[in-house]
């Protein structure tokens, strides 16, 4: 099995604390979708015939394209890959985009899955962020999704926003909860050097993120959404049982995926590509028939360090076994001191060769991991 990754380069403006790639010039959008398109067919011998069971449109803004240009795609999937007959196709979206008749057109086109962008429900924040909806639109647009008949909705929440207390959060998260949608994703506000923020925060008109204070709301998510119900299945991300992401966890998991559009990334198992973080450069390629990415052919290293990355964050967290058979390393080995530490200080569970970091190990996910990795030779 494997997943398509749909990167759709355009915004309608720019969220102050955002550093994918995209552009408010939506004047060449039509032409960047046939290029999309064009890069679907071109790619098509690279997942070797593997099933698709996930297509992903993220962005961006996938939510700003209209019937033709979301089904010019989507036939193209269909006409080029074999695809399952029950696979999650997902669109990220604004909630100011979806109006009850577009998404009656989604669930038309065959999307079976919504990830809403909603970050806060409350307005001063979502004016913080510079985000294009209401918090009245964000409420209405999940409650309408259910009445088309969505049975799969994410939400995306944003915390650590600067507040003298905790009660906005505690306030977004009752909301979230009120809504019930299958999934919420909660990610830690950051400041990226190039983004908005970041210009902000060099010239000191923002505050730098409260460490402590995030990781108290970090404590107050992971408890809140467990005592609703939610299982937290990765570091940021919660759902109600059977309701994960097969996407995202397919990334997690190891599974292969293609990346098209500008700035995507493609894995085939041994190797990574990733497409040229530029619209004119991309859409010039493309108009001759060339894909423009560079190419990295993954070490042991890589891959070992990828696989404890990415899995430490997860429920399932990292397979002592398939490390040392199909990676040829005995963490439990190599690291049998730092495990031993983690364990007794509740950092983390081994159970059948399968270490599981805890809800307190999982705040500090990304340093254990670094702790593990192994240095390329």
């Amino acid at each position: 099995m494997a997943g398509i990754y749909i990167h759709i380069p355009f915004c309608k403006q720019a969220c102050y604390y955002c550093d994918f790639h995209f552009s408010t010039n939506q004047e060449r959008k039509t032409d960047m979708v046939r290029a999309i398109a064009r890069e679907l067919v071109l790619q098509q011998p690279y997942l070797a015939g593997q099933t698709i069971t996930s297509v992903y449109f993220g962005g961006g803004t996938p939510s700003l394209l209209d019937e033709e240009e979301l089904r010019l795609l989507l036939d193209t999937i269909y006409e080029q890959y074999t695809v399952s007959s029950d696979p999650e196709i997902t669109l990220e979206a604004n909630p100011d985009d979806l109006s009850l008749d577009k998404l009656q057109l989604l669930q038309q086109l065959g999307f079976n899955r919504l990830s809403i962008g909603i970050q806060s429900f409350y307005e001063p924040h979502l004016r913080y962020l510079n985000r294009a909806h209401s918090t009245e639109e964000a409420k209405r647009c999940v409650q309408q999704a259910k009445e088309v008949g969505f049975n799969n909705l994410s939400i995306d929440l944003i915390y650590a926003i600067p507040h003298p207390d905790h009660s906005v959060w505690q306030a977004d998260l009752a909301t979230a909860i009120s809504l019930n949608p299958q999934h919420i994703s909660a990610y830690c506000l950051t400041i990226e050097e190039k983004t908005v923020f970041g210009r902000w925060l060099r010239h000191q008109k923002i505050p730098p993120i409260d460490e402590t204070f995030a990781a108290n709301q970090f404590e107050q998510l992971v408890s809140g959404l467990a005592s609703a119900g939610y299982e937290q299945y990765e570091v940021s991300n919660f759902c109600q049982p059977s309701w994960e992401s097969k996407h995202n966890s397919n990334y997690w998991k190891d599974v292969l995926y293609l990346g098209v559009g500008p700035s995507a990334h493609s894995f085939n198992g041994n190797s990574r590509q990733y497409n040229v973080a530029n619209n004119s450069k991309y859409l010039n390629a493309l108009a001759e028939s060339q894909v423009p990415y560079e190419w990295e052919e993954l070490t042991q290293a890589d891959r070992i360090n990828e696989y404890l990355m990415t899995r430490l964050r997860t429920k399932w967290g990292c397979d002592l076994a398939w490390l040392k058979q199909e990676l040829n390393y005995d963490l439990a080995v190599v690291q049998a001191d730092y495990i031993e530490g983690l364990i007794r200080n509740g950092k983390a569970m081994l159970e059948n060769r399968q270490l599981v970091l805890t809800s307190a190990g999982k705040l500090l996910a990304d340093g254990i991991a670094a702790d593990f990795f192994v240095d390329s030779e």
